[in-house]
């Protein structure tokens, strides 16, 4: 397969994502690093992108810059990475897709439900990839999960429990902290803070790992720091169109929780768990047996889990190559759709603008739901309801 271009936009120097996206894009070599705009100041960006190796004419001042740049270029980039501010996403994601190139952006994909709608409609006219990252879906014991239940290990699933918190926001003193503050300002933030931030990504998994969707949630949804005016945690009841329950809590008040993604699985026939604190091993049990513990890595797991691993085992794999697993997704999908072939199905695993058009509506039911004392409230996006 030959290489592909890639450009990245945001991520600049001392980013917390931006290593992790330039890693991944880069680990399997199907990728080259060509272009950028990576500071919303302009000469620091152009300056940090020639020191990462990017051509003068390729280091752009800002985006507006790289679209025009890359347009019309006999060699322009194939895909192109979002990883700007949350409200800048929805803005960009349409510029370049309506210019014909594939997206992959971060979440939130956008900020309302009607942007999300409207990109997924975009992505679908224009046939071009719009991919969201959900990054953690990129592990291979979590491919791994799916594939058990896929194959019907579990038998039918009854309860999923997700959980992402964390105790990184929990000192009150910090409601200055402008790299804290944001999160929970809703002129910058929006309607959600912890579950937009933190949820999602457990909500994702879930969804991923049963392959079905929320169709109803309640939530309760509270700020235990009273100088907040978005949530700080949030515990929210679902229910999946396959006829699953589910339990989800997020926080950013958890003193002594550090990550904190986990997922539960309960089937039928069986239940398992994982946390990305500790992405080697899955802990399974079949109903009346004893409990194992599979090992990234071993032999005899699922095609999906061998593909998306790169080190022997016991060797620790961490988030960047997750994120890499979706970066060799998009490059074999993207292959596939210039050659005009149907690509592995074990690699069509991306998340898509579906999922980032759903988890908003998600975040739009859990706190309208949090201010009706935990109603039940449809969590599909419009377009998805009828």
């Amino acid at each position: 397969m030959a290489k592909l271009k890639w450009g990245l936009i945001g991520g600049g120097e001392g980013s917390q994502i931006g290593p992790a996206h330039r890693l991944g894009a880069g680990l399997d070599d199907a990728f080259d690093f060509v272009a950028g705009a990576l500071d919303h100041r302009p000469d620091a960006g152009r300056e940090y992108g020639q020191r990462l190796g990017l051509a003068a004419d390729r280091s752009y001042g800002d985006w507006r810059e790289m679209l025009e740049g890359e347009r019309n270029r006999p060699d322009r980039i194939d895909l192109v990475t979002i990883a700007t501010p949350n409200a800048t996403h929805y803005e960009i994601t349409k510029a370049f897709l309506e210019a014909g190139f594939h997206v992959l952006c971060e979440k939130p994909m956008t900020m309302t439900v009607e942007e999300g709608e409207e990109i997924v409609k975009l992505a679908q006219s224009t046939g071009r990839i719009c991919a969201v990252n959900y990054g953690y879906s990129g592990y291979s014991l979590v491919r791994h999960m799916r594939a058990m239940v896929a194959r019907g290990d579990l038998g039918a699933i009854r309860l999923v429990v997700a959980e992402f918190a964390h105790g990184h926001h929990a000192d009150a003193a910090d409601a200055d902290n402008p790299r804290v503050r944001w999160r929970y300002d809703p002129a910058q933030a929006g309607v959600s803070a912890q579950f937009a931030d933190c949820g999602i990504h457990a909500l994702h998994m879930a969804s991923f790992v049963i392959n079905q969707q929320v169709t109803r949630l309640s939530s309760d949804i509270a700020s235990c720091i009273a100088s907040r005016e978005l949530e700080d945690d949030a515990q929210v009841n679902l229910r999946f169109d396959g006829g699953a329950i589910g339990r989800l809590w997020t926080s950013s008040v958890a003193i002594g929780r550090q990550h904190g993604l986990t997922l539960q699985v309960f089937g039928e026939k069986g239940g398992m768990r994982w946390s990305q604190e500790h992405p080697n091993q899955l802990y399974w049990m079949p109903l009346g047996q004893r409990l194992q513990v599979l090992e990234r890595g071993e032999a005899n797991l699922s095609p999906e889990a061998d593909r998306t691993t790169r080190v022997t085992i016991g060797h620790a794999e961490g988030m960047p190559l997750a994120f890499a697993n979706i970066y060799k997704d998009l490059a074999e999908v993207i292959a596939a759709t210039n050659d005009g072939v149907a690509p592995d199905p074990a690699a069509d695993l991306y998340p898509r603008a579906e999922d980032g058009l759903r988890s908003m509506a998600a975040v739009y039911a859990v706190a309208e739901s949090g201010k009706q004392d935990g109603a039940w409230l449809d969590a599909r996006p419009p377009m998805f309801q009828s």
